[in-house]
């Protein structure tokens, strides 16, 4: 994330999401897994009462005991539903993380690290969600909300909005950027360094381009177009003066016309790994291993841009 608001707010954490969710929306919690975490929980509650205890409609919750697991739950009235469990453990002691919560029309969608990692059916109504409540041994440090209140345009406000310790919300800019867009990548990509890109597609469109460059080279490590007309996902490199072979084989094409989408790419030691609206879709492998000598990002095409995080 660009610029973000870093804190380290108490444990257990309990703020206000305020509007309530909604369908479209994204919460991104990012922190670190502490050595001596047994398990911690996200919780996305109806209230924050302690007695009775608020109703929480999604309870994810990594447990590191043996190979480890996430155990995801539903607590209404009371009374915990049936348990679901996913052994896997996405998360490492000692190592940070991003969460990602894409509130579908039916469900959750979890992304951890920019890949997907789990669907979570909805048993309460997400409109009663108002709390993020947040406890076991972690450490957060940054907590962001993507979307708006209304349900026909849900990202009408992309841009983060930050909270401060006091789980107020600051005010985040609304102005489209322009395209052709290019910015500076901060010290170079490593591995663990997420690269974030919020848009809208045009009405009749093309395609549209999102580079990963060498600033004092022709080089072009990562170069993404997804082609609307071809319904096809094009990646590639340009290194030493010439492009590569081709990668277009995907399970889904997921952009639209007049469509809002998120782009997330993670980079990975030995790949990228990239997500769309919360859902990971592909990785591409490394042919540029230098990794800090990417230090720029392109977008451009047919698209209004409205949100860049690196």
């Amino acid at each position: 994330m660009s610029n973000p608001t870093i804190f380290n707010p108490v444990i257990p954490y309990s703020g206000a999401i305020f509007g309530g969710l909604h369908r479209g929306q994204m919460i991104a919690v990012q922190g670190i897994v502490p050595k001596e975490s047994d398990r911690f929980q996200v919780d996305l509650q109806c209230g924050s009462s302690e007695n009775p205890r608020a109703d929480i409609a999604f309870h994810f919750n990594p447990r590191f005991r043996r190979s480890g697991s996430v155990v995801c739950n539903t607590l209404e009235k009371e009374r915990w539903g049936r348990e679901e469990i996913k052994y896997e453990m996405p998360f490492k002691k000692g190592e940070p993380f991003e969460i990602i919560f894409f509130i579908m029309v039916d469900r959750f969608k979890v992304a951890v690290n920019g890949k997907h990692f789990l669907d979570y059916q909805h048993r309460i109504s997400v409109g009663r969600v108002d709390t993020l409540g947040i406890s076991g041994v972690v450490q957060i440090q940054t907590i962001g909300f993507f979307g708006s209140s209304e349900q026909d345009n849900p990202y009408s406000n992309l841009p983060m909005k930050k909270i401060d310790a006091n789980g107020t919300q600051t005010k985040s800019i609304k102005t489209p950027l322009v395209v052709p867009y290019m910015g500076k990548i901060k010290d170079g990509l490593s591995p663990g360094r997420i690269i974030t890109v919020q848009g809208k597609v045009d009405k009749n469109p093309d395609r549209f381009v999102i580079n990963l460059r060498v600033s004092d080279s022709t080089d072009l490590p990562l170069h993404l177009t997804p082609r609307l007309k071809e319904k096809t996902f094009v990646r590639n490199s340009f290194l030493y003066q010439s492009w590569g072979e081709e990668e277009k084989k995907i399970d889904y094409f997921p952009f639209n016309p007049e469509a809002y989408f998120e782009v997330i790419i993670y980079c990975g030691a030995d790949c990228f790994k990239i997500a769309v609206n919360g859902e990971h879709l592909l990785e591409y492998k490394h042919r540029f291993t230098n990794l800090s000598k990417i230090d720029m990002l392109e977008v451009e095409g047919d698209i209004r841009l409205l949100d860049v995080q690196t």
